[in-house]
């Protein structure tokens, strides 16, 4: 089976949408599907088996900013490959997303799945509604990430969502080799907006002893704001975007991952690989992470924007004790459940769904209801 897998980021720009994208391609060849994976490339392709459509262009949406490819030459790009590809499945991360999702969505000769990442509103979304609906109803079947996901693109879409959830490679995490650390350490990966709680975080690291020290990786908005005001502060190591081995080395490394982010997270994959690396996780209690870790069972969850409370939570898993230990070996078996063979496995089984449906289909509004 060959199937395309779309994103409509830039996959030489960290974020959890690429991740998942290129994550599942390997699992699924590792499985025996020929998957390639379509998306903008800002340098060279990730993997021999990308296929680059061209520059990303930052654009904001959610409190976020997002590097896709907007532009009509990346859409010909897509027309191209998909052409030339011929796949018996396209499968379309955040298919809403302007740029390559939309364009294969409309075009794509073959059934289509469209898996939806995102929650919170998004103003685009809001503002194109009918566009929406119409591109989506090309859509042969509809997966949401997580409930938040589903209830964001429901409230623009009509039709019923399958709910996958996503995946990590759990073995990656296990056997890396731990980034050395010069004492305590906790460790910030993430874009550098204001929705991520990294100023929160860095208020926390106020009211901790002096031994304790933080990296920070990852860029965006506030870097230089964020910087120039915590330059005092010798604690804090800057380490800009790192590539996703030095990412995984370090989450092995540190004393503790803190996701302090303040809301719009649909799932919170990062806090999957912190609980796969066997490192204590501190984060805010959202609706997308509680998807992922519960509170007081695999990770120490604390109100959103609280620095007080996100202090005393590191304070409390920087000190190792039976608690700390316990929530991680629930959390080894928790990242065991969302690995991405198995999520692999599942994406498979609905494949040779809508192939084995294909003849039936009268149009794609159609089929995408034969699956409803």
């Amino acid at each position: 089976m060959r199937v395309g897998l779309i994103c409509p980021y830039s996959l030489t720009v960290p974020g959890g949408v690429q991740g998942q994208v290129l994550g599942l391609a390997r699992s699924l060849r590792h499985a025996g599907v020929e998957a390639r994976v379509l998306g903008p490339c800002d340098g060279p392709p990730p993997e021999p088996w990308v296929t680059p459509l061209g520059n990303s262009l930052p654009t904001g949406d959610n409190g976020s900013v997002a590097a896709i490819a907007p532009d009509p030459a990346a859409s010909l790009r897509t027309l191209r490959a998909l052409r030339d590809e011929a796949f018996d499945v396209v499968h379309i991360h955040e298919p809403l997303a302007p740029g390559p999702s939309i364009t294969a969505m409309v075009t794509a000769a073959c059934p289509t799945i469209g898996t939806f990442h995102r929650s919170g509103r998004s103003r685009w979304l809001e503002a194109t509604r009918p566009l929406a609906r119409w591109t989506a109803a090309h859509l042969t079947l509809m997966v949401a990430v997580s409930e938040e996901a589903r209830a964001t693109a429901a409230a623009i879409l009509p039709g019923r969502f399958v709910l996958l959830w996503n995946g990590i490679e759990v073995a990656r995490y296990r056997d890396a080799e731990p980034w050395p650390t010069q004492g305590p350490t906790i460790f910030f990966v993430g874009r550098h907006e204001s929705r991520k709680g990294l100023a929160v975080l860095l208020e926390a690291l106020d009211r901790l002893g002096p031994d304790v020290r933080l990296w920070v990786a990852g860029q965006g908005p506030d870097t230089e704001r964020l910087r120039r005001q915590s330059a005092a502060d010798r604690r804090v190591e800057w380490l800009g975007f790192v590539d996703d081995a030095e990412k995984v080395r370090r989450l092995r490394g540190a004393d503790v991952l803190c996701a302090p982010s303040l809301h719009g997270e649909s799932f919170g994959v990062v806090l999957l690989e912190g609980l796969a690396a066997a490192t204590p996780v501190v984060a805010t209690d959202l609706a997308g992470y509680r998807n992922v870790a519960r509170p007081g069972i695999e990770a120490r969850l604390v109100v959103p924007g609280d620095a007080s409370a996100l202090a005393g939570a590191l304070t409390a898993a920087l000190e190792r004790s039976p608690e700390t230990e316990a929530l991680v070996a629930r959390g080894l078996e928790r990242a065991a459940e969302y690995s991405m063979d198995s999520l692999a496995e599942r994406y498979i089984e609905l494949y040779q769904q809508v192939v084995r449906a294909r003849p039936a289909l009268a149009s794609t509004r159609m089929g995408r209801a034969r699956y409803q």
